[in-house]
């Protein structure tokens, strides 16, 4: 009685554990570009010339513009290496109509470089990426995404915004 009962619990954790997997990741795995890319990344299949709408599914390298009633709007961005000092990321220039809105999913993946504190004191990157590593709330990247433009990874899929991970910048 007590192995049916051990393996019915084992079951029910495997069973569980597996959803849970699934839940976190019920996305593909996109190829995310050049961290430091220095040119804007490119959607073909996008019409700029309609209102502002999803991007195709894939990793972004963006920051956001504004966040409203759980809508985001983006654009790319790129590395603009410069002359005293490394350099700075950059989004198009003025006038330009490359952009996106998407709405961000309820279980996105906040990955900050920064911490989640006000404050944005505490560094939790990835050495080796020098991308965010700490896992935030969705109101964290709410408010932090609407004050200021962070630089960051941007996954759309089926037309939301499944997951953000900032990239660090000095």
């Amino acid at each position: 009685m007590r192995g049916i009962l051990a393996a019915g619990a084992a079951v029910v954790v495997m069973l569980t554990s597996g959803m849970a997997a699934q839940a976190t990741t019920a996305y593909p795995k996109y190829k995310a570009p050049k961290i430091f890319g220095t040119t804007f990344q490119a959607d073909p299949k996008h019409d700029f010339t309609k209102a502002l709408s999803p991007r195709g599914n894939g990793v972004l390298r963006g920051w956001m513009t504004d966040v409203r009633g759980g809508v985001a709007e983006y654009e790319p961005i790129r590395w603009k290496k410069g002359t005293h000092t490394e350099g700075h990321f950059e989004g198009p220039p003025e006038g330009d109509v490359r952009a996106y809105a998407s709405p961000v999913a309820k279980d996105v993946v906040y990955l900050s470089a920064y911490g989640c504190g006000a404050a944005m004191t505490d560094l939790t990157v990835d050495r080796r990426t020098g991308l965010g590593a700490k896992r935030c709330s969705t109101a964290t990247l709410v408010k932090r995404h609407d004050r200021a433009r962070h630089p960051a990874l941007i996954t759309v899929h089926k037309g939301k915004i499944v997951r953000v991970q900032e990239i660090f910048t000095p």
